[in-house]
């Protein structure tokens, strides 16, 4: 196990901690965008995940958007996922990617940036700004977006990782869109559910995560009302 890694874990075992307790409880709760009963009919539909190596991990043809993939088709449902994901991507090069990521169409944009941004200690405002834009742009052309939400560990201080937290349901408010309160709930620090960096997931972690994702995704992909908190 590297130092880097003792570090991260140590550090993710405290947010972890703070996540499960520091949700503003003034916040107002967040739900999906709504998709008429057209668009839920619409077939195929395609789905886009803009992210990092989170999402390419362990593999380009072993991750959570293929685990996905293999769950919508065992259910006979006509969607594609689409991987956009860029190992040590962030949420700048995210604004930058989208329009590539999107141009052969998407119904759903996942997305799933930050981490990087949040090990880097880049300044909270800058990483809210990015993915607003993004998720602007995404709406701006009828793209439904799942905001997947991260922690980061208090590596730059423990404000910093508080403000970081805050970001995304602040945004899913907003913009009313569902999110994923934390991608690696039931992954960050279990050994069994990483590969050997003890950071990035194994194939069962992948599986976990595609898990973590289906809660919030089937409702846009069966074109479902239903709330979140």
């Amino acid at each position: 196990m590297t130092n880097l890694a003792r570090r991260v874990g140590l550090c993710y075992s405290l947010a972890a901690m703070f996540a499960a307790t520091a949700c503003d409880s003034n916040a107002a709760p967040t739900s999906p965008t709504r998709g008429g009963d057209e668009a839920a009919s619409a077939a195929p539909g395609r789905i886009v995940v803009l992210g990092d190596s989170l999402a390419v991990s362990p593999s380009r043809t072993d991750n959570f958007p293929a685990a996905l993939q293999r769950r919508l088709n065992s259910g006979n449902r006509r969607w594609s996922v689409v991987n956009s994901g860029v190992s040590g991507d962030t949420t700048a090069g995210g604004v930058r990617r989208f329009d590539a990521a999107t141009e052969g169409g998407a119904d759903i944009l996942i997305l799933e940036l930050s981490a990087n941004d949040g090990l880097r200690g880049v300044d909270t405002s800058a990483i809210e700004k990015n993915i607003a834009a993004i998720i602007e742009r995404a709406q701006g052309r009828g793209i439904q977006v799942l905001l997947c939400g991260m922690e980061t560990p208090p590596l730059h201080g423990w404000d910093y990782t508080v403000e970081f937290h805050r970001i995304f349901p602040r945004l899913a408010s907003r913009y009313d869109v569902p999110l994923v309160p934390f991608l690696l709930a039931g992954v960050a620090l279990n050994p069994e559910m990483n590969g050997e960096d003890e950071i990035h997931p194994n194939a069962a972690g992948a599986q976990r995560i595609a898990d973590t994702v289906w809660v919030f995704l089937q409702p846009m992909v069966e074109g479902k009302s239903t709330a979140y908190f």
